[in-house]
């Protein structure tokens, strides 16, 4: 699949000629890797400038940084799992001068910059990067929720490795319920609705099935659940999702519905969350 001819499917891509005022816009390439996660490259589009997300196969990095021209110099690190962080010291190696890695977890290899919940990044002069603690998939989990100081009128975007995909969440292998219920809720949910959701998995057609098994009258989750399997059948991506759709058709985000609550035999949001992520760790979809 060669996300790079799709990017301007995703989002931000203006012709300038066509416009009265030109804006530094930000770009999206999203990079397949291993056999089912995603890296990022983070462009400032007047600069050249591009932050590498969770770059866990250098080499497809390094080759679109130098296809399209631009200027690595970050590495956004959202874990130290090595499905995101174990390419970061082979990414360093092969720059001609060293760069900063950040991340919130001392795991991570290579790490250079430690962060932590509401830290700023900047890329360029245009786009601020925010970090959002977000412990429990990991104790150290980041998500990075980008926007372009000078285009207020571009939609935010965020990348949740494996806190948030698209219609689930990540296993709680180093957290609980609560902590996972202050994530999607308290914190990425009340990002503002258009912001796009960039994950670091394509899990989404399994997860989307898994929502209609919460929810089987959830009319948007069947409809993106259709166009999953046509995304998916024809090898393109399910990514970007936005706020506003996860919190319409994710059973995780979802954990204050009383009719979820009622169907797990629970009546708080955090006994739910849990419930939801104890069936989830052994469902299976017909």
């Amino acid at each position: 699949m060669n996300f790079l001819k799709l990017s301007k499917n995703f989002l931000f891509i203006v012709n300038p000629s066509k416009t009265t005022r030109y804006f530094s816009k930000m770009k999206i390439f999203p990079i397949e890797a291993l056999s089912d996660n995603y890296m990022y490259l983070l462009v400032d589009e007047k600069s050249k400038e591009c932050c590498a997300i969770d770059p866990v196969e250098p080499k497809k990095i390094i080759e679109q940084v130098e296809k399209l021209g631009l200027k690595l110099t970050k590495v956004l690190t959202t874990h130290h799992h090595w499905d995101h962080a174990d390419g970061n010291p082979e990414l360093l190696s092969k720059l001609p001068h060293p760069i900063p890695v950040y991340g919130g977890d001392d795991r991570i290899p290579a790490l250079s910059k430690k962060i932590g919940d509401n830290d700023t990044i900047s890329l360029s002069e245009s786009l601020n990067i925010k970090c959002i603690f977000t412990p429990c998939h990991t104790t150290g989990h980041i998500c990075y929720f980008v926007t372009n100081l000078n285009d207020p009128g571009q939609s935010p975007v965020v990348f949740t490795g494996d806190t948030l995909f698209l219609s689930g969440c990540g296993r709680f292998f180093e957290g609980n319920a609560e902590q996972m219920y202050q994530n999607l809720v308290a914190k990425l949910g009340k990002l503002p609705p258009e912001t796009k959701v960039y994950c670091g998995h394509e899990y989404s057609v399994s997860n989307l099935k898994y929502a209609l098994h919460v929810e089987a009258d959830n009319k948007l989750a069947e409809k993106k659940l259709e166009w999953a399997l046509k995304q998916r059948e024809a090898n393109l991506p399910t990514i970007p999702s936005t706020i506003e759709e996860e919190l319409a058709f994710n059973p995780f985000m979802r954990v204050t519905n009383e009719k979820i609550q009622s169907k797990y035999k629970v009546n708080d949001p955090i006994s739910c969350m849990a419930a939801l992520r104890k069936e989830k760790d052994t469902w299976k979809p017909k």
